[in-house]
């Protein structure tokens, strides 16, 4: 059993993107900012407690570190984990109207 307050620390954001907007609207999915080291199972039932949904499919990517230099100071970005929670058909997902 997974602790209740890991699945509730597991979604950091919701990752906004041209990309992620169409694939909302025409595949019912959304897609995610998690914790680097959540499970796939960890983020399926994250998002079932928290938005009171069935999950159809979860995948999950590394986004790797990007160099950023500003000046003679190079540095990078963190890596982090992105989501792509597919919703079961017939569900609707609003998360403007979640947030209330």
């Amino acid at each position: 059993m997974i602790m209740e307050e890991r699945l509730l620390n597991i979604i950091l954001s919701r990752h906004i993107s041209e990309k992620s907007t169409i694939s909302a609207e025409k595949k019912n999915t959304i897609v995610l900012k998690v914790l680097y080291s959540a499970k796939k199972y960890e983020i399926k039932k994250s998002v079932e407690k928290l938005f009171s949904v069935q999950v159809d499919s979860v995948n999950t990517l590394i986004v790797k570190r990007k160099k950023k230099g500003h000046g003679q100071k190079i540095g990078f970005r963190k890596k982090w984990k992105k989501a792509f929670v597919t919703i079961k058909k017939g569900q609707k997902l609003d998360l403007i109207d979640s947030r209330k």
